[in-house]
């Protein structure tokens, strides 16, 4: 097959696993050849061609080959990508590294250009040591965690994809504990009791009240949302897809990669209230930045449409119904064995799941024989199956009479059982 022929040229003389994205053997080279490859051979058995003269008269059996071939295909394309997913975060935690220290180049610069007729202080002073000072510790914990994506590394939810919640909670306590050694490396150079009493002062709750309260926000949001999505995972009320790799848009879409409300406007919020504060710090590095009730109510009313939207999302596939599939010219009969059902109901592709690998995974359960659902190819996707309809054939193992029916979703959950009535 094509796929496996594309799978052998990425891995000649480089092993399948090469991190050089120029590479063209590289394992991100492989997984595009692959897909490409992949689509080719979809759209031409779509139109009808490359099929068996021994099953083309058949149209089960022609069915039944094309979506067998599919599905391999479909698994080599996936293995590719996870190769390529593993490959992209063992090499993005260098990138993660020169943002790190081209935040302390920006930090110098700033530093110098605004001390131009103003003079160096001993704040200057302070900023520089801890921007170098978190720069190293960033450093090394980018290094440690360099085969799970640096600095990603703690931002990347059970599902490798960015969590939204994280990044904004690890943003105010990045800047918060910034603002604390500041002022702590300030207090170590201060000589006069009184410059020493005004640099705690800046420490207390009249000035970091609003910082403190926001902070404790969107910590508890980050913490809550994780136990909300786990707990309904487990509830089956929700399905997750496991992403091949974490992308920065994950932070404004949802699985499906779709924008996202709730997601996208509890970062533009934080993002400008995090910028905000950075300036107040600037511009009084002596005390924690003192942030605006006004602004941190806003935080607060952001966070909470945020959780409301992690709330309220996801729900049950369900079937809804189970009819004999009827092609046209056919007469009404009822459902027997050979006959295809079309099954009814809503859930069945969840967010993220879309893909061919994933689809070529889902299991009707007609009684006590599992039947695969077949991939039914056209240009530019799939006919079946779909998230509200699933057409499968019922097996000759399949004995007459009463049977349920359950379907097993693209993400793994088992659906309700809907009985139907088999006849000889």
């Amino acid at each position: 097959m094509a796929v496996r022929e594309a799978a052998e040229r990425a891995g000649t003389g480089h092993g399948g696993g090469c991190t050089c994205g120029d590479c063209p053997h590289g394992a991100r080279e492989g997984h595009r050849r692959a897909l490409a490859d992949f689509l080719a051979q979809r759209d031409r058995l779509a139109a009808g061609h490359g099929l068996p003269a021994a099953v083309e008269y058949s149209t089960s059996a022609s069915r039944q080959w094309v979506s067998d071939e599919l599905t391999q295909a479909a698994r080599a394309v996936a293995e590719r990508g996870r190769e390529a997913g593993e490959a992209w975060l063992a090499a993005v935690w260098r990138a993660s590294l020169f943002a790190v220290w081209g935040g302390v180049v920006v930090l110098v610069l700033v530093q110098a250009l605004t001390a131009v007729g103003a003079g160096w202080s001993v704040a200057r002073t302070a900023g520089l040591i801890a921007g170098v000072f978190f720069a190293g510790l960033l450093s090394a914990a980018a290094t440690l965690h360099r085969s799970r994506g640096g600095l990603l590394a703690p931002l990347v939810g059970d599902d490798n994809r960015l969590s939204t919640s994280r990044t904004v909670a690890s943003a105010w306590l990045l800047l918060a504990v910034f603002a604390v050694f500041v002022i702590a490396l300030q207090l170590a150079g201060a000589s006069r009791h009184r410059d020493r009493d005004a640099l705690v002062s800046g420490l207390g709750l009249g000035h970091g009240a609003g910082l403190l309260s926001v902070l404790a926000v969107v910590c508890a949001i980050a913490v809550v949302v994780r136990r909300i999505v786990a707990g309904r995972v487990a509830n089956r009320r929700v399905q997750k897809v496991r992403s091949d790799r974490p992308r920065p848009a994950d932070l404004l879409c949802d699985d499906d990669r779709r924008g996202s409300f709730t997601d996208v406007q509890y970062v533009f919020v934080n993002a400008a209230a995090v910028v905000l504060a950075a300036v107040r710090l600037a511009r009084r590095p002596d005390q924690l930045p003192d942030l605006p009730w006004g602004l941190a109510l806003l935080v607060a009313v952001s966070a909470a449409t945020y959780f409301a939207g992690k709330f309220a999302e996801g729900s049950r596939p369900v079937v809804l119904s189970v009819v004999r599939a009827r092609e046209a010219g056919d007469l009404d009969a009822p459902i027997r064995t050979g006959d295809d059902i079309e099954i009814r109901g809503t859930g069945f592709v969840p967010p993220g799941a879309a893909g061919p690998d994933r689809l070529a995974g889902m299991v009707v359960r007609i009684g006590a024989v599992h039947v695969h659902v077949p991939l039914v190819p056209v240009p530019g996707g799939f006919a079946n199956p779909t998230d509200a309809v699933l057409t499968v054939p019922v097996p000759v193992e399949v004995e007459p009479g009463p049977v349920g029916i359950q379907v097993v979703t693209a993400g793994g959950v088992e659906t309700n059982t809907v009985t139907v009535e088999i006849c000889d």
